[in-house]
């Protein structure tokens, strides 16, 4: 039996939930990031905290101030514990209170203006987690190591290459894992080169946006009013004067906070031999259940591609895509794209605005279609032209990739 059996009842988790997400515009557009739809029928928030819950982490703050009713009506309906469970999630949304009357001015922050709250609660450890990542990981594990290596902190690492390491926090440790340097995102080669491990493949430790506290640590930590992200302001400082252990993690992880990286990691889901997936049923990923009746399909092709539940297909093409619940498509075409499908009771659209759905003849191509959009018949959704960046009604190109936003009407014969 570990040492560490039931300590996980003592661990209280906070998930950052950010702020404008300005990089995965125009996703974020309508709604805060952790709420963004991800593979067919989840939402980003569902991976940390299906994860705690697997981990026997069952009591959860989700802090967030931007966008947040979509995110506070799917949390609502999909985590109900009963009533002789201690197990909660709940919204600390950014407000004005006597400790402060600003916005989260960065991760750690965040934490400091609701750490009253945090402080108050049971458990003498604080697990910290980013809401815009992409793993599966049992906290447990984490826990383990930093009761054995008696931390006052554990940052979770991810061990990558030099092309890599310059978008993350950088760590080398020493033979025992204890974090001897602590640099976020060094850009310049010799920063890079003075992050090196003792690895040959994959030398540097990027940083995994999750860290695990002793909770007077952390007081202690945000006590003041100068350190206001984790990365550049508080790992550093811990480094220099307390034991911080990295927890190396060499399963798949990927930062969805960008559309390219948000296109890409859905690219993964559908690869023949996926390194991800969400029908692990030892660790199954959590979200709102609706009760939707199987997919109905008429003469469709599918290739290397998901299909969600409520979905009408006919005559269609699908291939190295994912179709999100209810969506409608007649003979379409869609090629590696995500399709988000609709909600329940959508807006209704103008007189003359195609219906929801996909229209007849259609085109989409290298595309992420958001929620609830009307695409015309005929339309042709392949970014012909290579372009970088733009905006038009309905849409945006970022990276490339085309996005047909929430609630967009793309017209009849129209080409983007």
């Amino acid at each position: 039996m570990s040492d560490t059996a039931g300590r996980e009842q003592d661990v209280i988790t906070v998930i950052l939930g950010g702020g404008r997400g300005n990089r995965l515009d125009p996703l974020t557009r309508e709604r805060a990031k952790p709420a963004v739809p991800i593979a067919g029928k989840y939402r980003l928030i569902d991976i940390p905290i299906s994860n705690c819950i697997h981990s026997g982490m069952e009591r959860m703050f989700v802090l967030t101030q931007f966008m947040s009713v979509s995110l506070h009506r799917h949390i609502a309906r999909t985590y109900k514990f009963d009533f002789f469970s201690r197990g909660f999630v709940q919204i600390l949304a950014a407000q004005q209170t006597p400790r402060g009357e600003t916005w989260f001015q960065g991760t750690a922050d965040a934490v400091r203006q609701n750490l009253d709250i945090i402080m108050e609660s049971r458990g003498d450890l604080v697990l910290v987690l980013s809401g815009d990542h992409m793993y599966r990981l049992d906290y447990r594990r984490l826990l383990r190591e930093h009761v054995a290596a008696g931390a006052d902190l554990t940052v979770a690492a991810l061990p990558c290459g030099e092309e890599e390491i310059g978008g993350f926090g950088a760590m080398r440790t020493g033979p025992s894992g204890r974090i001897a340097e602590f640099r976020e995102k060094p850009k310049d080669p010799a920063g890079r080169d003075a992050m090196r491990n003792d690895r040959k493949d994959r030398p540097f430790l990027a940083s995994m946006g999750i860290y695990l506290f002793e909770k007077r640590y952390l007081g202690e930590c945000l006590a003041g009013a100068d350190f206001h992200d984790f990365g550049q302001h508080v790992i550093p400082a811990a480094v220099a004067g307390k034991r911080v252990q990295a927890f190396v993690f060499d399963g798949y992880w990927r930062d969805i906070g960008t559309i390219r990286a948000f296109y890409d990691a859905h690219m993964d889901l559908v690869r023949p031999d996926p390194p991800f997936h969400f029908n692990d049923p030892s660790w199954p990923f959590y979200t709102h259940p609706r009760y939707l009746p199987g997919s109905r399909l008429n003469a469709v092709r599918i290739n290397r591609s998901i299909v969600s539940e409520g979905t009408a297909l006919e005559e269609c093409t699908v291939e190295d895509s994912i179709i999100g619940v209810r969506t409608t498509m007649t003979r379409t075409t869609v090629r590696r794209s995500l399709v988000m499908g609709a909600d329940p009771y959508p807006p209704p659209g103008p007189p003359g605005c195609p219906p929801l759905g996909i229209g007849e003849g259609s085109l989409i191509q290298d595309a992420i279609i958001d929620k609830n959009a009307r695409i015309g018949r005929n339309v042709r959704i392949t970014n012909k032209q290579g372009v970088s960046d733009r905006d038009g009604p309905g849409w945006a190109i970022r990276e490339g990739i085309v996005v047909v936003t929430k609630n967009a009407i793309i017209p009849d014969g129209t080409t983007i």
